[in-house]
């Protein structure tokens, strides 16, 4: 069974840069997708970044393009999100999430298991 644990989150300012590690235990195929949400108070989950996890493609939501970059270590079996010039609203709690197949990356419901989720909050 596989089990995901996020870190990296905590308190940044505005324009700052934060990793987030998503570190996967137990059994991996390489035929698996990855990817991160976040859901700030109030708000709906929000699709961030995917990966396919043997060829590397990635995908992001349009609020976070240019800034945030994910990616992968397979020999490490984790993921991360490298969130640069980080702003006010991206302030929530970030899960990673991995699912079975490469369909509906963006779509948190298409996903099979989730982490329990990191806090970053940016300041202004």
């Amino acid at each position: 069974q596989v089990q995901l644990a996020e870190s990296g989150g905590g308190l940044v300012q505005a324009g700052d840069s934060l990793r987030l590690s998503c570190a996967a235990s137990g059994r991996t195929f390489s035929g698996y997708a990855m990817g991160w949400f976040r859901q700030a108070p109030g708000k709906e989950r929000e699709f961030v970044a995917a990966i396919t996890w043997s060829l590397g493609n990635t995908f992001y939501g349009d609020s976070v393009k240019g800034r945030f970059t994910i990616s992968r270590d397979i020999a490490k079996n984790t993921l991360y999100l490298q969130m640069s010039s980080l702003k006010p609203e991206d302030t929530a709690v970030y899960y990673c999430a991995l699912k079975g197949n490469s369909i509906g990356l963006q779509q948190g419901r298409s996903y099979d298991l989730w982490g329990q989720g990191t806090q970053v909050t940016v300041a202004s």
